[in-house]
């Protein structure tokens, strides 16, 4: 599946909707993300049934702002609308796909009863 270009107006629609949706939060100036792109894109089309998102932290300040993005590149994970992963930082092929890989196993029902637990 190819990548997504995510805004300010798509991004909560994306990440609301059922199933997991992985985000790249990156800028064009940034080396580490560079070399994190072509990573990203080449297990984007091993997981068909996975949205992957990329957001360019430059054009969408606020967008990353309000994500918390404090370091680029961050990998975040949502999954039926939840966060389950972040992490700032590259992730080589191997790790993105263990981090997909644990994002489908996750119970929501466990998680869900976890995020109550904590409100």
């Amino acid at each position: 599946m190819a990548t997504v270009d995510l805004t300010k107006d798509t991004f909560e629609k994306a990440i609301s909707e059922e199933g997991i949706v992985l985000v790249d939060f990156w800028a064009d100036w940034c080396g580490p993300c560079k070399r994190f792109a072509p990573t990203y894109s080449k297990v984007s089309e091993q997981h068909e049934d996975v949205t992957f998102g990329k957001v360019d932290t430059e054009a969408e300040q606020d967008l990353a702002r309000a994500a918390g993005i404090s370091s680029i590149p961050t990998v975040m994970a949502f999954r039926d609308g939840i966060l389950v992963f972040a992490q700032p930082g590259i992730l080589p092929e191997s790790g993105l796909n263990a981090v997909i890989e644990k994002v489908k196993e996750l119970d929501m029902d466990d998680v869900r009863k976890q995020i109550e637990a904590q409100g």
